[in-house]
């Protein structure tokens, strides 16, 4: 499909569903376009970069060079990466993709000479092992898989995560002996499934236990990514195969269907059928990722639009606390110590992203910018860049950061959401600029001949100011999220004049005008308490300012008297700092923004008692 018939194909797939309601596509920049400046959200990308930095490669190529029988000095790694864990090998997968973004973004040469070397090192045992396959371990784990359907954990899962990580290297570095073995790998999953019938392969893929160990991971969503790269027909319909109508259907259908379903198995496959929808225009699989997004988000997340939790019938002693989506609209009993895993958000923020892409749905950028601010930043230690596989949100409860070679999923996904920092915060079509989040930075609208260049304090102090830098005067519309949490109070100034505009929560505020050298637009909220409460039980709340998730310092459970009013009433900031106190029956409760807790104990949702 030429890009021409795919793009009128993808605009007109998409007007469709969304009803013509002038809503419509547009572009995301690449990481090289987007520079973060100096600030605290750029510390926490150099905290992930050293960590990367720290690692050593011939430590991540062993399990590779032990399973292709050529030695290896190094010292196994730990955790799930540790010679006799099913999963060895997955975490390469991520360092790799990791490592492509910010050699695309940052040009950072070690870690361009350090892929270099890995890839080099792979190509050898893709060599040795036949020249297809290429893992931390051995092909006797697919026959299990084939034959027991399950009984291994999960070389699928491990395998995507490898190849992706190729793509990401051969995608953003142009590395072509990446792409080769990645085009192998993706022939030698061709040859095994054309061997296995119909109904066998129903049986491989079909994951709705508790913890399924035959878990895919996102297997379809790199095949549709080769695919798009490639061209080649055979990508397409391999990634068919991993498409299963069990799980797409229904949601196309609009049918919630994730009661019981293991979170991070499911939601990957979610973002796999995104890339088939841009891919090929099916309508079935758009609407199955927006309603799937539907669902997740306004009937199975927390506040922080992060979600997984206990199973309603837990068989695994994981599914009693941990991983899995409960009842629609069902949440107030599921606030175990183990809730909202870390990976779990990761993909949800993908999929948030592409349904911006698709819609420019202010909607979409709002709940982005909630989980951003409330879910992704909270999971990183600011002191140390270590992070967490669950953020939970009850009382009393801590963050329990991995140690640096635990090497489990979460670090992984972690690792590549940290390099990232800098996508999804500007978007453009052919005349408009979006900006999606308030973070210093600077994006080249190359295009355009403009450099916008955005310098703030926010969150902690509300405005945001962008200037202009423009070859020459040029016009075009600017964009500017007005959050859900905005108020009228909110002000928008043009060189310093006032712009009269209605300011209506969860849309844009736009300013199309002749832009000029040295333009400059200020952007000033004000904040306000508030809260929400949990959709089955309104006496269970969490605290808000403005756009910020409030933490209670606390070591017992959190019990408040009196009504929402009057707890909001007794709100307060504190004097010449970012923290807050709340006086409540007798007794004053510290609070901080939930990103600032470290390993202090904390509480998130509190529950208004007023029985005597």
């Amino acid at each position: 499909m030429n890009i021409a018939n795919h793009c009128f194909l993808l605009f007109i797939s998409v007007s469709f569903y969304f009803q013509l309601n002038a809503q419509t596509p547009v572009s995301s920049f690449d990481g090289a376009e987007v520079q973060l400046m100096p600030s605290w959200i750029s510390k926490k990308q150099d905290l992930n970069t050293d960590y990367l930095h720290r690692l050593d490669p011939d430590c991540l190529l062993h399990n590779f060079r032990v399973n292709a029988g050529i030695p290896s000095n190094a010292l196994p790694l730990e955790g799930w990466e540790s010679p006799g864990c099913g999963l060895r090998g997955h975490f390469t997968g991520h360092y790799l993709s990791a490592c492509a973004t910010l050699i695309q973004s940052d040009e950072d040469s070690l870690l361009a000479k350090r892929i270099r070397y890995m890839i080099d090192g792979l190509q050898k045992c893709q060599e040795k092992l036949g020249g297809k396959y290429l893992s931390a371990f051995p092909e006797s784990e697919f026959d299990i898989l084939e034959t027991k359907y399950g009984g291994v954990w999960a070389p699928w899962y491990t395998f995507h995560k490898i190849m992706q990580g190729l793509l990401d290297v051969y995608t953003c570095t142009g590395n072509k002996q990446a792409y080769q073995i990645l085009l192998n790998m993706a022939d030698y999953v061709a040859q095994r499934m054309s061997k296995l019938p119909d109904g066998e392969i129903e049986k491989i893929l079909f994951s709705a236990e508790a913890n399924p160990t035959n878990e895919a991971g996102g297997m379809n969503e790199v095949l549709h990514n080769l695919y798009a790269v490639s061209g080649d027909e055979k990508h397409l319909k391999l990634a068919g195969i991993f498409d299963r109508s069990w799980f797409y259907q229904p949601l196309a259908e609009g049918k919630d269907i994730l009661s019981g379903l293991h979170a991070n198995t499911h939601i990957v496959l979610v973002n796999g059928f995104a890339r088939r929808f841009e891919n090929t225009g099916e309508t079935d699989f758009l609407k199955a990722a927006a309603n799937f997004w539907d669902m997740l988000l306004n009937h199975h997340a927390y506040v922080n639009g992060s979600s997984s939790g206990p199973r309603p019938i837990a068989t695994t002693p994981t599914s009693r606390i941990a991983e899995h989506w409960g009842h629609a609209g069902h949440l107030s009993a599921t606030l175990t110590g183990e809730i909202a895993e870390s990976c779990v958000t990761h993909n949800t923020q993908k999929l948030t992203a592409n349904l911006f892409r698709w819609t420019a749905g202010p909607e979409y950028a709002d709940a982005y910018m909630n989980t951003f601010y409330n879910a992704v930043l909270p999971i990183q230690n600011s002191e140390n860049g270590s992070v967490v596989y669950h953020l939970p949100l009850g009382s009393p409860r801590e963050k329990n950061f991995l140690k640096e070679n635990d090497f489990k999923c979460c670090n992984g996904s972690c690792i590549e959401a940290f390099t990232r920092l800098n996508s999804n915060i500007y978007f453009h079509d052919e005349h408009s600029l979006w900006v999606n989040l308030f973070i210093p930075s600077e994006v080249n609208w190359k295009e355009k001949g403009v450099i916008l260049r955005q310098h703030t304090d926010f969150p902690e102090n509300p405005s945001t100011r962008f200037t202009v830098s423009a070859v020459k005067p040029i016009k075009f519309a600017l964009k500017l999220l007005i959050p859900s949490w905005a108020d009228s109070k909110t002000r928008i100034l043009v060189n310093g004049q006032p712009v009269r505009r209605r300011i209506k929560p969860v849309s844009y505020i736009t300013i199309d005008r002749i832009w000029k050298e040295g333009d400059q637009v200020e952007l000033v909220f004000s904040y306000n308490f508030h809260l929400k409460s949990m959709p089955d039980n309104e006496k269970v709340i969490a605290l808000f300012y403005g756009p910020l998730l409030l933490a209670f310092e606390t070591e017992r459970e959190l019990i408040l008297k009196g009504n929402r009013a009057s707890i909001l009433q007794n709100l307060t900031k504190n004097d010449g700092e970012f923290t807050f106190s709340l006086k409540n029956a007798n007794r004053s409760f510290s609070l901080k923004p939930f990103y600032a807790v470290q390993i202090e104990s904390y509480g998130v949702y509190a529950t208004i008692r007023n029985e005597f």
